[in-house]
């Protein structure tokens, strides 16, 4: 059984290795075959093209199901707001979107206008 495990993690190791290499490789060759046509930047190495991954992987949350922290957090608060718009009345709905509209300009938000014509 102990011999199993060891196994297992060895196989594991190396295709998460595998996987990395890989990616950094897939990386580096979209950046390098698309970006310094399109925009006039520099060719990037193996490593720089896994230190982007890594930064990509920190700032958009990842690669795996449901995305990062971000993602979760952003579907909990629409969650909260759409709980608390379909509590209210069709008077209070409006008020709020226009409290809305007040402090974001002309600008619309689409979970409002599905969320008020869902309901009426």
């Amino acid at each position: 059984m102990k011999r199993f495990k060891i196994k297992k993690f060895f196989m594991i190791l190396g295709i998460a290795i595998l996987a990395t290499v890989v990616f950094g490789f897939v990386v580096m060759s979209l950046w390098n075959a698309i970006l310094p046509a399109v925009l006039g930047v520099k060719a990037v190495s193996f490593w720089q093209a896994l230190g982007i991954l890594v930064l990509s992987k920190i700032l958009f949350g990842g690669f795996g199901r449901g995305g990062g922290a971000f993602a979760r957090r952003r579907h909990e608060w629409k969650n909260q707001v759409e709980q608390k718009l379909a509590a209210m009345t069709p008077e209070e709905r409006e008020q709020f979107k226009a409290e809305w509209k007040n402090r974001c300009g002309s600008m619309r938000w689409r979970p409002f206008q599905q969320n008020s014509s869902a309901a009426e």
